[in-house]
């Protein structure tokens, strides 16, 4: 074990390119010929994780003491007095660009400095089709890579449709490999062996490759890397310590994730003995997110067939085969390095096919690949891809929470359940509704409401002096049909006038009004509502028909359609209850009913309360069907005693 790992040593001095960070990289030397150099982490290749921070540092003679002090965005991490030089740092945003900086400082007082940028983790959304790009190995009856075949020795099917293929080639890819080495309690008399087959498929890295090295038990360990330096990945291989259960498949999970924005091929080398106890994922699962993230599981097996479950021998065949990769049972611990060169040797003999594919709809499905090669020969590949779906849906929905008693309610986002359809939904975005409200104010200036139009007229004012100086205002009065007094507008003193000219006389446009009260806020962006007084029904002046153009279906459709909050102020005891109240609870708005005039005031007053404390959430709809039907959701308050008032639903958009 000794001599490899000096060996190791040596290799990396010798062998290995300068690494080469994926930002700006900037070393100070002291003249002393003291020099410290950040190996790892070169990158961000996942979201947030336990990751070590690095440093190979070069002393001026041998003997000389040298402490490395290690910095993240100027702020103290930690601090190493003897090789390795690493420290452990939680990379809790990956989002935000970070500075790593290390400083190594000899007993003489020379300082060398070395930094690295880790940019901004970026995760883009993929809306097409394009390429698609398959790794295979073939091999001959004896089992060797078979490397002379031409394109024309291919033949690939998309759910068994013949593809045109767009380029076969041998070219060697970049690599980053991930060595997933199981650090659990079950292989801790053979840590050494797994150590050794470690070290041995470190060796064998080529230029342009880049290394994770991630022990695991029952969840990933302190991650190192992406690296491109032996030493490093020698070094976070000899810090291994066996001890806890086993999950293997949660672990390939993770390592999966970690590698879902690596550059290059991606590969993971998982060196365990089988045993998975822990899991809490399915196979099933794990595969098809190796397949989607094209990431190549090989599987070395310590201590060979005969030291493999029956269920963990299936397992690790699965889990790579299905991903296009081998698994290795070597008989003995002699075989570990020929079988860790065949691994490397096969990761880089690949041929590299790519098609795009004549399926070139964006729907999420599952699209299955088969690969023909020349009789007396056998393929590895991956079996299938999921094509991508089409962008997310992203509703964004208003709504107003109380107590049953009544008073305003602080929440929190994990005070909420979010269901659409039924389906819990994951919320994206909450915070309170402070954004100006666009507001169209529908009076009812019918015949019926004579007696009560001077309270109309002082409600109406009062109501638009409370209404907050950055919300517009848009004023409609209705009777035989809606009439626009103003358009919307900050200008209140239309909005006054407007009321002052207010004479009730004929019959009650009530869904006429409502409906050219949507239209008129339909392209208006941001938050909307409409606030609507009325005394009575939907009818003619005489009362002996419909008094509208529109049938209530039809303003049903259109508030789906728009999305408006409606608010309603039903006055007197002739008022249709049904009407107001499906269609407020449509909106997530909110009825009033008033028996007198006496009333109104308070109600009103309610309604620019909700309107002030309310709030807004959004998600990701799990349901990417661009299919423009009627999507039910519901919020609902954890907190008990709550009453949420919000729309009933969105339409989804068409293609």
């Amino acid at each position: 074990m000794k001599v490899v790992f000096t060996a190791l040593l040596w290799l990396a001095a010798a062998s290995v390119a300068a690494a080469q960070g994926t930002g700006a990289a900037v070393t100070d030397t002291a003249p002393a010929g003291l020099a410290v150099r950040i190996t790892s982490p070169l990158g961000r290749t996942s979201d947030s994780a336990t990751v070590r921070i690095v440093a190979q540092v070069q002393r001026p003679r041998p003997g000389v003491a040298v402490n490395v002090r290690f910095f993240v965005d100027n702020n103290a991490v930690g601090t190493a007095d003897s090789p390795p030089y690493a420290v452990t740092w939680e990379d809790e945003n990956p989002f935000q660009s970070r500075e790593i900086r290390v400083e190594a400082v000899d007993e003489s007082g020379a300082v060398a400095r070395d930094s690295v940028t880790l940019p901004a983790f970026e995760v883009l959304e993929q809306t097409e089709v394009g390429r698609i790009l398959v790794e295979a190995g073939v091999y001959d009856g004896a089992g060797k890579p078979a490397l002379g075949l031409g394109a024309s020795a291919f033949r690939l099917r998309e759910d068994g449709e013949l593809q045109e293929l767009d380029v076969v080639s041998r070219e060697t890819y970049a690599m980053t490999i991930l060595l997933l080495v199981d650090n659990s309690q079950s292989v801790a008399r053979r840590m050494p062996e797994v150590r050794n087959a470690a070290e041995r498929f470190a060796r064998s890295l080529r230029k342009g490759d880049r290394v994770i090295v991630a022990p695991f038990n029952t969840k990933l360990g302190s991650v190192t890397g992406p690296t491109d330096d032996v030493a490093t990945v020698a070094e976070a291989i000899e810090a291994m310590k066996a001890g806890g259960g086993t999950a293997i498949l949660d672990s390939v999970d993770a390592a999966v994730r970690q590698l879902e924005n690596a550059e290059g091929r991606r590969i993971i080398v998982l060196v365990t003995d089988g045993f998975d106890e822990k899991s809490t994922i399915a196979l099933d699962e794990v595969v098809k997110k190796a397949q989607a993230a094209r990431v190549t599981v090989y599987g070395l097996a310590v201590g060979g067939l005969m030291g493999v479950s029956l269920s963990g021998e299936s397992t690790l065949r699965q889990l790579t085969s299905r991903s296009g990769g081998r698994v290795f049972f070597p008989w003995r611990d002699i075989e570990f390095p020929g079988i860790a060169k065949q691994v490397a040797d096969d990761a880089h003999n690949r041929y590299l096919i790519t098609y795009t594919p004549s399926n070139q709809k964006k729907d999420g499905s599952w699209r299955t690949i088969s690969l023909e090669v020349p009789e007396g020969h056998k393929v590895q590949a991956r079996s299938g891809y999921r094509a991508p779906a089409p962008p997310p849906i992203r509703p964004t929905l208003e709504f107003h929470a109380t107590r049953r008693e009544g008073g305003y309610v602080e929440l929190a986002s994990s005070d909420l359940e979010v269901l659409e359809d039924g389906v819990p939904q994951k919320i994206d975005t909450f915070h309170e509704a402070l954004d100006p409200v666009s507001i169209v104010l529908t009076l009812d200036a019918s015949g019926s409401m004579v007696k009560a139009a001077d309270s109309v007229r002082q409600t109406a004012r009062e109501f638009v002096s409370a209404v907050p100086k950055e919300d517009r205002l848009a004023l409609i009065t209705f009777s035989d049909e809606p009439r626009f007094e103003h358009v919307l507008s900050a200008d209140r003193k239309q909005t006054l006038a407007g009321i002052d000219k207010y004479a009730p006389v004929g019959g009650t446009a009530l869904y006429d009004a409502i409906w050219d009260s949507l239209l008129h806020l339909k392209k208006e962006k941001g938050r909307r509502a409409i606030v609507v007084l009325s005394d009575g029904r939907d009818e003619n002046n005489p009362g002996t028909a419909p008094g509208s153009a529109h049938t209530f279906e039809e303003v049903l459709e259109l508030t789906r359609e728009v999305g408006a909050a409606v608010f309603a102020v039903g006055l007197g005891p002739k008022i249709d209850t049904a009407v107001l109240e499906r269609l407020t609870a449509l909106s997530g708005g909110q009825v009033y009913f008033s028996a007198d005039v006496e009333q109104l005031g308070t109600q009103f007053a309610r309604i620019i309360e909700n309107l002030r404390q309310r709030y807004v959430v959004s998600y990701s709809s799990t349901n990417f069907d661009r299919n423009g039907e009627w999507r039910a959701v519901e919020i609902r308050a954890r907190k008990p005693g709550l009453i949420v008032t919000s729309t009933a639903g969105y339409r989804a958009p068409a293609e």
